[in-house]
């Protein structure tokens, strides 16, 4: 506090009333509070003392000033507070900001305040409740149209929990929602002096946001839209000049505002007892109601911003669930589930209410703490580093949307290792859908209180559960809670995206459907690990071997493992979409299902639109890939025969790599490391993950014993960035010479199932330019000879651009020998024997027979998903036919037409092997199928 005898020495200078003329005024030559010695040392030594005890953290891009700018600069706070504004005062100086507790004058233009500070909510603003210190900048930028003021909002958070906790010390000492009083804010400085964040938001131009509400002739909801307009839109600081020139000063309804003459000068009085300026309008209701007006939005400006960083009010566990069980919609879903199970109301309250404590999360700021400090140390210990991309696309949309997380799932790092880069930058963490496997002892309510709630795994067929968790995300999304989940469904074992499930998204959208609150905003993100904890159990799962459960014991082997070295992590955050904009796409209307109801069915409409922005999601995750060392090192060794190398060979291929990514970008979002090759191949050799031979001819780089297959998983990771030129590659090498056009017919009959496979986001109708800008990035690079009549050939057998464009070739080989040996068994075995079903599972024991026999125990060919990707592409493209009773597949003649494409690509021995394994008789098939049904059955009895 400062003391009373520093209070008085702030001069009293006298008022401008209405009886004074404008030029009569004289500025009164006072010296400000900021610049009296006296108060120089209070604001030193209070400093001193404040640096010591509190360490902020910035939130979010510093503002950048030009150093010539003249414009007047001032920062922007909801309340009056003493340490606040020291702080503020201390982080301008430590980043080379306009100071703001500096005096800033104006001579020209009759400022005269003492400090660059704006409080919106001010002590003396007396019974109007309005801030002094605008009221008088927004009457200057009316009186003078060369004068240029910028305001600069700021945030401070002292800890971070939202606002409802049961904890008198979290009462205490976390930022919440209410006004700190004194003591709470003395008792923040000692204790959440080292848990302070800070953000200044985007600086905007006062003259736009007042003359924006002008123009709208004081319409309040105009003027609520263009402020908001304005803070965020970070090119509305522009020429002022140019702004005014659009303003017409001379209209009726301006002049009203500006000149309508008031005796009552009620909140525009210098009540900060400053020199008053002598120039500025006197006081009018119009005047005062356009302060008023941007008061009240700037006010909502800095509340939508402490929302994302604090997250929404929280009501405790218990009496969330008993208002979900209440709700009318559950109420509607119980009295269905009673009337056909025959059991009363309330057994099935009481088991409705049994399952919304199996998901509700139980939210604690302390567990959440103790999260941070763990996580901190984990890290650390664990990565080299966490490198995270494109997260201010996120902080502009969180203030106004709601975010729904959907990352790619690689590891159950992935729930902690987000939530925490999300609250590492200031924004309310979201709330995790976890799997209930993850609900074990210890960990479970330790999860449950920071991130998790917790859904079954499976729950068809069980209508009241899927009610309750329908009204619970309805519940999260209207109280504008982010959330997140894995659109996959499950850990990817093989590094590439899996086939999205769309329960979740669908729930989403339901909501949405059910009442509009705020928009709605999908956040792609993609991880990226350059190893994994899980790596070696995956590789067993893919090969046959049970899935680990989850358990404490797990758990602490994980811990043995916190000393390997893991590399880097990293988190991309891909372009957002919004959920407007497919409703608009798809003519889905908002608030078009009851509000009291969960169980209505989205239509035709709704449902196609939630399968597009399931696949949408998957190619922005794609397209947000970071093209890291470790994954492009695997690309390449994995490419190369025996995955070895030269060591010169291979910096020269891993160049190649980067050249090419970085001439033709696979996406805006996709990021490729900056490491030098053998920067690369050392870093490759620190993880353990490859090995230098020494030769006298040359050292030899290869694949580190039995990692072979871990490695197979980070080139998955990035093999969509290079698929089509390695398609392109594969093609020219594998004939020596080919013409373009039978270049492109071949790709576009094929892209649709790598696009299927791999989520490529190209569109099949522009294909063909495309790729003439990959063959032309191959022509650059000398990979390929384009010859006369659009002729593309291979370089000299005997050059090292020649053993380039043989290893850039290999890539797409194993997704179609895949293809290739699913229609070798269709054709083979005929149409009209098979399901869906059971074509994916023979060819799923094909592939693992396979990659035993020949293809070094590569996992890509024991992954399920990948043939029921294929398979349903099939469908979809009509080459086969799905009988809708029996579910028996029929195709005809077009199945051996595909297949005849593969021989441009495959070689003739790979094709000869491949139609062997596939061939099987009658009796082999049928003992295969008991076999796989016999399996299913065990595992769904143990699930169960």
């Amino acid at each position: 506090m400062i003391p009373k005898f520093i209070k008085k020495r702030i001069f009293k200078a006298p008022v401008v009333n209405n009886t004074t003329s404008v030029t009569d005024a004289k500025p009164v030559a006072a010296k400000s509070y900021s610049n009296a010695p006296i108060n120089q040392l209070y604001r030193k030594i209070s400093g001193r003392t404040l640096d010591v005890a509190v360490k902020a953290k910035i939130l979010g891009e510093l503002p950048e000033f030009d150093a010539a700018d003249q414009t007047l600069t001032f920062y922007v706070l909801q309340d009056y507070s003493r340490s606040n504004s020291i702080l503020i005062d201390l982080q301008t100086q430590e980043h080379k900001l306009p100071p703001a507790l500096v005096a800033v004058k104006d001579a020209a233009h009759h400022i005269y305040e003492n400090a660059a500070i704006i409080f919106l909510h001010h002590p003396k603003a007396k019974n109007s409740q309005l801030s002094p210190r605008l009221s008088r900048l927004v009457s200057a930028i009316l009186q003078y149209p060369d004068l240029q003021i910028r305001l600069v909002p700021v945030s401070i958070l002292w800890g971070r929990a939202p606002e409802k906790e049961d904890s008198l010390f979290k009462l205490l000492t976390a930022d919440n929602w209410e006004d700190p009083s004194i003591s709470k804010q003395l008792f923040n400085i000692g204790v959440m002096g080292r848990d302070t964040f800070l953000q200044f938001h985007p600086a905007q131009d006062l003259r736009g946001v007042v003359y924006k509400s002008l123009n709208d002739d004081l319409d309040e909801a105009a003027i609520t839209s263009s402020i908001e307009d304005s803070f965020n839109d970070t090119d509305s600081f522009s020429d002022t000049d140019d702004s005014v020139d659009t303003v017409n000063l001379t209209s009726s309804n301006n002049q009203t505002i500006i000149n309508r003459a008031s005796t009552t000068t009620d909140g525009l009085n210098n009540t900060d007892n400053q020199p008053a300026p002598h120039t500025l309008v006197p006081s009018a209701d119009a005047n005062r109601e356009l302060v008023r007006t941007l008061q009240q939005q700037l006010n909502v400006y800095l509340d939508k911003q402490r929302a994302s960083m604090l997250g929404p009010d929280l009501s405790d566990r218990r009496n969330l669930v008993d208002k979900l069980i209440y709700s009318p919609a559950i109420k509607h879903a119980i009295e269905n589930e009673a009337q056909a199970s025959g059991v009363s109301v309330h057994e099935v309250r009481s088991l409705a209410k049994g399952y919304a404590n199996e998901m509700v999360n139980n939210y604690s700021h302390q567990i959440i703490r103790v999260f941070d400090r763990f996580l901190t140390w984990l890290w650390t210990r664990l990565y080299d580093g966490v490198e995270v991309h494109h997260f201010e696309r996120v902080r502009e949309l969180a203030a106004d949307h709601e975010i729904i997380y959907v990352p790619c799932h690689r590891s159950h790092v992935d729930y902690l290792l987000l939530s925490y880069v999300i609250y590492k930058r200031g924004l309310s963490i979201p709330y995790v859908a976890a799997g209930d496997n993850l609900d074990v002892p210890v960990l479970g309510p330790l999860l449950r209180g920071a991130v998790a709630f917790y859904i079954r795994r499976s729950f068809r067929g069980n209508p009241l559960y899927t009610a309750v968790l329908r009204e619970y995300m309805h519940t999260l999304i209207t109280r504008n809670t982010p959330i997140e989940y894995f659109i996959e469904g499950g850990r990817s074992r093989t590094g590439r995206l899996l086939p999205p499930k769309m329960g979740m998204l669908a729930m989403t959208i339901h909501s949405q459907l059910r009442h509009t609150n705020k928009p709605v905003a999908f956040i792609p993100t993609y991880i990226g690990y350059e190893r994994i904890m899980e790596g070696g159990t995956y590789v067993g799962e893919l090969k046959g071997q049970p899935k680990e459960t989850e358990s404490l014991m797990g758990l602490l082997k994980v811990g043995r493992k916190i000393e390997r070295i893991f590399g880097n992590v990293h988190l991309s955050f891909g372009t957002p979409l919004h959920l407007n904009d497919f409703m608009q796409k798809f003519d889905v209307d908002a608030d078009s299902l009851p509000a009291d109801r969960t169980d209505t069915p989205l239509d035709a409409k709704a449902s196609a639109m939630v399968d597009n922005i399931g696949v949408k999601i998957m190619q922005h995750i794609n397209k947000a890939a970071v093209v890291n060392p470790i994954s492009l090192l695997s690309l390449v060794l994995l490419s190369a025969p025996k995955a070895a190398l030269d060591e010169d060979i291979c910096r020269e291929q891993i160049a190649l790599y980067q050249g090419i990514a970085h001439q033709l970008p696979y996406a805006d979002d996709t990021v490729i490391t900056d490491m030098t090759p053998q920067q690369i191949i050392d870093y490759g050799i620190k993880l353990k993950l490859i090995e230098r031979t020494p030769h006298i001819l040359g050292d030899i780089i290869q694949i580190a014993d039995k990692q072979a297959a871990l490695l197979s998983y980070f080139r998955n990771n990035i093999l969509h960035v290079f698929i089509l030129i390695s398609f392109l590659a594969a093609l020219v090498a594998r004939n020596g010479r080919i013409e373009r056009s039978r270049l492109d017919d071949i790709v576009a009959q094929l892209y649709p199932f790598l696009q299927s496979e791999l989520f490529l986001y190209y569109p099949a109708h522009g294909l063909t330019d495309t790729l003439n800008q990959k063959i032309d990035n191959l022509l650059t690079h000398g990979l390929i000879v384009e010859l006369s009549d659009g002729v593309l050939s291979i370089p000299e057998t005997n050059s090292n651009s020649y053993q380039q464009l043989e290893v850039l070739a290999t890539p797409v080989g194993n997704s179609l020998e895949r293809y290739f040996m699913t229609l070798a068994l269709l054709a083979q075995q005929g149409s009209g024997n098979f399901t869906a079903e059971e074509v994916v599972d023979l060819c799923h024991l094909l592939g693992q027979r396979l990659s035993v026999l020949y293809a070094d125990n590569i996992p890509d060919f024991f992954d399920r998903s990948l043939f029921l990707s294929f398979v349903n592409a099939l469908i979809r493209l009509d080459y086969l036919r799905k009988d809708d009773e029996t579910g028996v597949l029929t195709f005809d003649q077009r199945i051996d037409d595909i297949a005849l494409y593969a021989k441009y690509v495959l070689n003739p021995d790979v094709m000869q092997t491949l139609q062997q394994v596939a061939s099987l008789d009658d009796d082999e098939i049928a003992h295969a199928i008991t076999e796989i049904h016999n399996k299913k059955q065990r595992k769904f009895g143990r699930k169960r």
